[in-house]
Order: structure tokens, then sequence, then C-alpha cells
């Protein structure tokens, strides 16, 4: 918890932030083991592990953090925070103000500079000077680059996965079509809903599909589905076929563990994302990182595709080359494909 008010990049500031965490293993006597693990958008802090209350299913990177894996809980001190503004225990809209009223519409806009502002914060209570490592993707990606441009001298290696920049206009067309789809939903009420007993469920359901098409590839659900119907259902009449039924299956999910109003503050605060801005653009931006860095894309990402993770590489002096994660997952296999990022973890970490 942070006492002080957060000082916000649009103005403004947030009083008492609170940040969700979870760790795994034993920060060493001076520190030097901690690993900061930052997750995507409908992410959590629950990396790894069981499910169990709050968390309805295994850690999202399970097989990446625990004893003898590529960060390994003998060696490293691994922290994974919620985002501020998510849900999952960190301050944001369904979160109450100092006056007992939720936040809702009034929380204030954020930037992931603000994000990281909160996490340095966090950093600081738990004493860790500087990462080891700070490794993200998409979302985690754009707050782990932000570490390493505003705060070089606390992050000592750096692993980017399936991320950018800058988010483009594509990017950020995709994200204002699922903010509208939220934000018309009758039950949205200009974001003040957690007291009314119905949120906008069917609109955060409809930004989920949404999403979902674009996180996953076109072979992939040709593969998978085709055309065919969902069981007996007759789309001639009326009924699903299977690629409809998953994205159905999808945004139930979502609804049940994920507030509405935290999806359009952190779309939002990835639409502002310029590693660039005010700081001589992207070029000038990259040159202040000094850690050891890889970056990655994943070969069918049509979301964040490979010409942006090209951009950080060429840009970053440490980066070497672009690696590439071979999936026909598309955007979702820098979380699928966990055997290729433990390679790039050992790698980078000299293991």
């Amino acid at each position: 918890m942070r006492e002080k008010p957060l000082p916000l990049e649009a103005g403004g500031e947030l009083p008492g932030v609170r940040l969700a965490f979870e760790t795994w293993g034993r920060l060493a006597p001076d520190g030097s083991n901690a690993v900061l693990v930052l997750h995507a958008l409908t992410g959590d802090s629950h990396a790894a592990g069981p499910a169990g209350p709050g968390h309805p299913t295994t850690g999202w990177w399970d097989g990446l953090i625990g004893p003898g894996l590529a960060l390994d809980t003998d060696r490293w001190f691994v922290v994974a925070p919620n985002v501020l503004g998510g849900c999952q225990g960190s301050t944001g809209p369904s979160s109450t103000r100092p006056d007992g009223r939720y936040w809702g519409g009034a929380f204030p806009a954020l930037t992931q500079r603000d994000q990281v502002a909160a996490e340095a914060g966090l950093a600081d209570a738990l004493g860790i000077d500087r990462w080891a490592l700070v490794i993200g993707g998409s979302m985690g990606g754009m707050r782990a680059v932000e570490w390493a441009v505003s705060r070089p001298e606390r992050t000592g290696a750096l692993l980017l996965l399936a991320t950018t920049a800058a988010a483009s206009a594509e990017q950020i067309a995709w994200a204002d079509i699922q903010l509208h789809a939220v934000r018309d939903d009758p039950h949205w009420r200009g974001g003040d809903y957690h007291d009314t007993g119905r949120g906008p469920d069917a609109g955060l359901g409809l930004a989920r599909r949404i999403a979902h098409v674009t996180y996953r590839s076109e072979p992939e659900l040709h593969v998978r589905f085709g055309r065919a119907p969902q069981g007996a259902e007759d789309p001639l009449n009326g009924g699903r076929y299977q690629v409809g039924s998953y994205l159905d299956h999808h945004a139930a999910k979502l609804v049940r563990r994920f507030d509405a109003g935290s999806y359009v503050v952190l779309a939002d605060a990835m639409n502002t994302h310029d590693i660039g801005r005010g700081r001589g653009g992207t070029r000038a931006a990259l040159r202040r990182v000094s850690a050891r860095t890889l970056v990655a894309g994943v070969s069918s990402d049509r979301l964040y595709p490979l010409a942006q993770q090209a951009e950080l590489a060429a840009g970053i002096a440490h980066a070497d080359r672009l690696r590439v994660i071979e999936s026909p997952h598309g955007h979702d296999g820098f979380l699928i494909e966990v055997e290729q990022v433990a390679a790039l973890v050992r790698e980078l970490m000299g293991q």
C-alpha cells in the first residue's frame, strides 16, 4: 500500500495506491535475485500455482515459474504484481475511494508510465533496488520496456515478448471497437455500476469476443473449427458454428472474473503506450536501455506483428537480434509456447 498520492502523467494524482502481488522463492540478502513478471491485459498476479480462492485456473505461466524451471524459484525471487487499474486486488475502478464510494467512472486515466511508477513503489517496499530480470508480453511487455527506458539503473536484463514500442493505429482501432462495446452497454452507466447489482456484462462479453479473434490466427481457427456447427445446432436455423461457441465460452469466462471498468481503463492505457512520447521519439527513448535484452515475437501474430518487435530489437543496443517464437496460435503464442519462452529466459540469464 502506497500511502502517499501517486502523481499521474495526464495530471492529478491517485491517493492510497494498493498493488496486489504474488511471490515465489526467497529474496537474497543483497536483493540481487529478484525477477519482475508483468501480465497482459486480462491477466493478474497468479502467474504460477494451482487454482484456488480468487484464481479459478492454474497460473498463466505455470510451466515457467517454479523449482527447476526456467525461472527457478530455488534461485530467483519472482514477483508478479496485479497491474494498477486492475481488478484482482490492485487499486482500480472497482476499488473504493477514501470516502468509501466506488471509484467507478471517476477513476482517473492511466498510462503505462503511471503503472510502472506504482510498480517501482512496490519494488521499494520489498527492498528491491534492481531487478535481475524484467519480463512481459503484450501489455506486460509495454510495461517492461517502460521499466528499462525510465529506470535503466533498476533493470538488469529485459525480455520483451509480442509487444511494441508504441501502440499502432490498428491496435488502437481494435481496442476502440471493444471500448465502444462496453460503453454502449446500457448497464455501463458511465462506469458507475458497481453498486447497482448489474454491470455491462453483454458489452464486456462482446469486447472479449472481438479481442479473442485478434489473439489467435486464421489458420488455427480454420484447423480447429472450420465451418462445423456446434453439436446438433443448425446454423441455417439460428444455430451456432463451433467457432461461435468457442467465442461465447471465452466471453463468459471473462465476464465471471473481470471488471468491465478495469477493462476500459487498461485498454485505454494500452492505447496511450508510446515509449518515445516526450523523449525525442522511439529511437532516442530506446537508446536509454542499458539492460541485456532479448526481443521475441510470435510467427503467426496478426495483432502485434513481427515488424514491431524488429523495431524494438533494432533500437536497443544490447538486444542482439530478433527471436521468433514459432507457433500457429497467433498473439497468444507467448503464453502457450512456454518451452520456447523458457529457452529465451535461459539464454538471457546464462543458464
